[in-house]
């Protein structure tokens, strides 16, 4: 019998160790077994019974792996001797992503539990609250997680650029150069959950891809996860349009700030407008997120609180 796997997810180069010190070093601890590597893929000889011993304890040094960022003649051995392949940690349901260096990525607060548990249940999910509440993040998390767990076949991540206008003709450089500082916090947390090269390859074949609004028009999304970033700064025809590009298998999460609206005085934001009209339609959920679920430093939080209160004065 010969069975294939693969490590496409994780950086294969990185977990096989230096002149593949630990590829080695596996061998020696199945020596009944003809362990063949070729890049991302590594098939496994031998008999039915030694295979599924094999693989068991595979899972588990990918899982550490992931985990932790490390893998060593130790780990391996540990692995080998536990009666359970997996730490209570790492079946934590509550984990989204094993990310780059040892990064657990996971819904910290019960809004963003709220958040995660919507995306499960429905196909359309708007999630609105305040700077550093975790929307981005853990919507990329989830992204992420489908792409892996093959539930889609790409990401599409996208947001207004500078304003709802898109003007970005007067910035220097082509139109990647112009659009990278409006999805910096895109790439980030791409960067946090997927290796290097792997995201690279991504990108390079359309896995992943990043775009701004306008160039979603005119599309079907299909068999996608899909995610509208700073939807605060779309408007009703632009939110409209984004809305009703979703096709088969696809599930849509829109995020947004309704405290930091950028659009010009003369125009308005389509995101109230499309809760307002979209929130009873089943299918589709609204998550409010609020200033106890910021995850940053906690002066964020006193920040939020602070012009919050200033508002409510002034009104």
């Amino acid at each position: 019998m010969e069975k294939l796997y693969s490590l496409e997810d994780i950086d294969y180069a990185r977990f096989w160790g230096t002149n593949e010190r630990t590829l080695d070093f596996t061998r020696l601890l199945f020596p009944k077994l003809k362990l063949i590597v070729r890049g991302e893929m590594l098939k496994v000889i031998g008999s039915d019974d030694d295979i599924a011993i094999f693989e068991e304890k595979f899972n588990a040094m990918q899982l550490h792996f992931e985990r932790l960022g490390h893998l060593n003649e130790n780990d391996i051995m540990q692995i080998l001797e536990a009666d359970s392949p997996t730490s209570d940690v790492e079946t934590n349901d509550e984990i989204l992503v094993h990310g780059r260096n040892g990064i657990l990525v996971r819904a910290q607060t019960p809004n963003q539990r709220r958040l995660v548990d919507a995306v499960a249940h429905n196909d359309m999910v708007f999630a609105i609250g305040p700077a550093g509440t975790g929307k981005t993040y853990t919507a990329v998390a989830l992204a992420v997680r489908a792409l892996k767990n093959r539930q889609v076949r790409r990401i599409v991540l996208t947001r207004p650029a500078v304003e709802a206008g898109e003007n970005l003709g007067f910035l220097p450089g082509d139109m990647r150069e112009k659009l990278d500082p409006y999805l910096q916090p895109l790439y980030d947390a791409l960067r946090d959950m997927i290796p290097q090269q792997k995201l690279l390859s991504y990108w390079d074949d359309g896995t992943i891809e990043i775009a701004p609004l306008a160039f979603m028009r005119g599309r079907t999304l299909d068999n996608a996860f899909v995610i509208l970033d700073e939807a605060q700064n779309a408007t009703s025809t632009q939110l409209k349009m984004f809305l009703t590009r979703m096709g088969r298998n696809a599930k849509f999460v829109v995020t947004g700030d309704l405290t930091q609206i950028d659009l010009p005085r003369h125009q308005q934001s389509g995101l109230l407008r499309a809760t307002q009209l979209l929130e009873p339609i089943q299918g589709i959920a609204v998550i409010r997120l609020e200033e106890c679920d910021v995850v940053r430093h906690r002066l964020v939080t006193e920040i939020i609180r602070a012009y919050d209160l200033s508002s409510s004065m002034q009104d």
